[in-house]
């Protein structure tokens, strides 16, 4: 049954139908809307992965691969899905526990607190339920105390992130009725506050293409465009570096070498890198059509249950929600902070030889596509084209330089050479991390209570903004 929970609660698709259920039911609408908005907004959600993960295995995976083979790079590939396979061999029964208990202390914060939020996507729930479990257990805690610590954590994470994300949120999508849900919240707040800096530049979606390339204003040409060069580059080094014919590669089918084929039907390479760029722009218009399917459902629907359960709650979605308002930021952002990550990379490589010893992260392309483009859509919101360029680049530094901090305390928990991608993961990981190093288990859970407990006094205690009509 545990398990079955688990399965419901992470499964984003499940997990947003069944609250587009409860709206709509709370709206005691016919039965003929609830069966149609439940099932259009599980469609969307599934659509959405499917484009997601047509990005991740008919893309990014392979590109991964051949960068770090093209330019020799070894380190530590900050992957939330890889640390998290790690700890749920040991910590899989208290994660489940953790996760329905934060999600439960989320509606309760979010009905208690100004801070009206929901956070709705599941898979980043759990990871964060996943790495508070081995943070805690590791500080001393174990059984109830565990779950009610981690727990309140977890929810009190899951509404200050699309807090600090919501003002921007609000001018991306021109309501708000929506808010963010991503555990990458830091870098994009970080992002937006650099963007700031560039008011009034022009807008990264008015861009005036010459005529003669005027083709590039379709976003699904202009992402194919980008990608098929930088794939076609990235690949001619790899490929002229050997990787085809290196001994090491051609031993584990699962390497890249087995992408190109074999024998008599092995495909020219240049072939190989314009498909799989085109694939990600593919991907790409997979992703923004399974956002426009769930926006037309799960915003009315979850009026129900901001008027009953929670009143003026606001659903806070998964990054791509926000790619189709700004897609030329999308495809700037990730490019600008794939490059700090490479910047980033430097500047570790030059402290570690000539200051301290510290992990060199390299840039992983899968954070850097969602946590670089969504920081890009950010940036453009408060600041234009520059500002989408600037607050990419410094989440991407961001990004880089985080997982560095956070790694020693990820080896101290014995999981060494892995750590967490996205930003709110880093902080959330070195601030509890250390204090559950420094406090022993009953001033850990007290302090876990006491900071839940914060907002919500606030809010009864701290006078309010009175409304200006």
């Amino acid at each position: 049954m545990l398990s079955f929970i688990v399965d419901i609660l992470s499964t984003p698709a499940i997990l947003v139908g069944l609250m587009a259920l409860l709206g709509l039911l709370l709206q005691k609408k016919p039965v003929e809307d609830v069966v149609r908005g439940t099932a259009k907004t599980i469609v969307g959600f599934l659509v959405l992965g499917a484009g997601a993960g047509y990005i991740v295995s008919g893309s990014l995976s392979a590109f991964g691969v051949l960068f770090n083979y093209a330019f020799s790079m070894q380190g530590v590939v900050p992957n939330n899905e890889a640390i998290v396979a790690l700890a749920l061999a040991d910590y899989a029964k208290y994660t489940a526990y953790i996760m329905c208990f934060g999600m439960v202390a989320n509606i309760v914060m979010a009905r208690f607190s100004r801070m009206k939020y929901i956070f709705l996507t599941g898979h980043h729930t759990l990871y964060m339920a996943c790495m508070l479990a081995v943070i805690f257990t590791v500080g001393g805690l174990s059984g109830i105390s565990l779950i009610i610590a981690a727990g309140l954590t977890l929810g009190l994470v899951m509404v200050l992130s699309p807090a600090i994300c919501q003002p921007t949120m609000e001018k991306i999508v021109k309501t708000d009725a929506l808010a963010f849900g991503h555990f990458g919240g830091t870098g994009y707040w970080l992002s937006a506050q650099v963007g700031k800096l560039f008011k009034g530049s022009k807008s990264s979606e008015a861009i005036n293409f010459p005529q003669r390339i005027a083709f590039l204003r379709d976003t699904t040409v202009a992402i194919g465009f980008t990608m098929v060069v930088i794939f076609v580059i990235v690949t001619g080094f790899a490929v002229g570096k050997g990787i085809l014919t290196d001994p090491q590669m051609a031993a584990n089918p699962g390497d890249l070498s087995a992408l190109f084929g074999a024998g008599e039907t092995q495909p020219s390479w240049i072939v190989w890198a314009i498909t799989k760029g085109l694939a990600f722009a593919g991907g790409v218009y997979i992703v923004l059509a399974g956002v426009r399917l769930i926006l037309g459902e799960i915003v009315p629907a979850f009026k129900g249950i901001a008027e009953k359960l929670v009143p003026n709650a606001k659903p806070a979605l998964d990054c791509p929600v926000v790619f189709p308002y700004a897609p030329n930021a999308v495809l700037i952002g990730f490019l600008t902070s794939f490059v700090a990550g490479i910047v980033g990379l430097f500047v570790l490589y030059l402290i570690d030889v000539n200051l301290v010893p510290v992990a060199l992260i390299l840039p992983g392309v899968i954070p850097h596509f969602f946590c670089g483009a969504t920081a890009g859509v950010f940036g453009n919101a408060q600041g234009g084209l520059k500002g989408c360029v600037a607050g990419a680049f410094a989440q991407g530094l961001l990004i880089t330089f985080l997982p560095a901090i956070a790694l020693p305390v990820f080896g101290a928990l014995g999981f060494a050479n892995t750590t967490f991608s996205d930003a709110d993961f880093s902080i959330t990981s070195i601030f509890f991390g250390n204090a559950a190093n420094f406090l022993s288990a009953n001033f850990l859970l007290i302090f876990c209570i006491v900071i839940f407990l914060l907002p919500i006094i606030y809010n009864y205690v701290a006078p309010k903004k009175k409304e200006t009509k």
